[in-house]
């Protein structure tokens, strides 16, 4: 494990949405002295349209392939030795594609969120295409428990404190 992180020097932090990727990678991120990366972010800024938009105009599929090919560039600057923290799409471990090419470039850590918190914090946010639906998001959250659960490392959100999640990613046995 800490050899692939020392080859590949890439930090994939997975979960659903709203489980607090972006705002713990970012720092992680800062704490360790990498570079952040928010892979949505960047598919928004390739695209020039938001992800909900490219949801209503073109599909999921669409944005799948657009964020598969987000996730490929990334990679790709990992390897080339820019350390990097990089907040993953709630769906984007779940293909297997993305999967396939996470499970040996780098190390992928499952920001497990339970569902009310997921509940809540989506809430205060409408932008999210999948989250429109309540019966179908908490589904949605229940299926994508297994794929989660292929990362490297679990780390459990208890509470909105991002601080108290990051000590925990930094006391997992690869910074040891």
């Amino acid at each position: 494990m800490i050899l692939r992180l020392k080859r590949t020097p890439g930090i994939y932090l997975t979960g659903f949405m709203a489980s607090g990727k972006t705002t713990i990678g970012r720092l992680l991120a800062e704490r360790l002295g990498w570079h952040f990366v928010d892979l949505d972010a960047e598919i928004e800024a390739a695209e020039h349209c938001l992800i909900a938009e490219i949801f209503d105009t073109r599909g999921e599929e669409a944005f799948r392939r657009a964020e598969t090919e987000a996730l490929q560039q990334r990679v790709r600057a990992v390897e080339r030795g820019t350390p990097t923290v990089v907040a993953l799409g709630g769906g984007t471990f779940v293909q297997n594609d993305n999967f396939q090419l996470l499970e040996n470039n780098g190390v992928t850590i499952w920001l497990d969120a339970p569902l009310e918190m997921v509940r809540r914090r989506v809430g205060q946010n409408s932008g999210r295409p999948l989250a429109r639906e309540a019966a179908a998001f908490e589904e949605l959250y229940r299926v994508r428990r297994t794929a989660y659960g292929r990362a490297d490392f679990r780390i459990e959100i208890e509470d909105d404190d991002p601080a108290r999640a990051v000590d925990a990613v930094l006391g997992l046995p690869i910074f040891r």
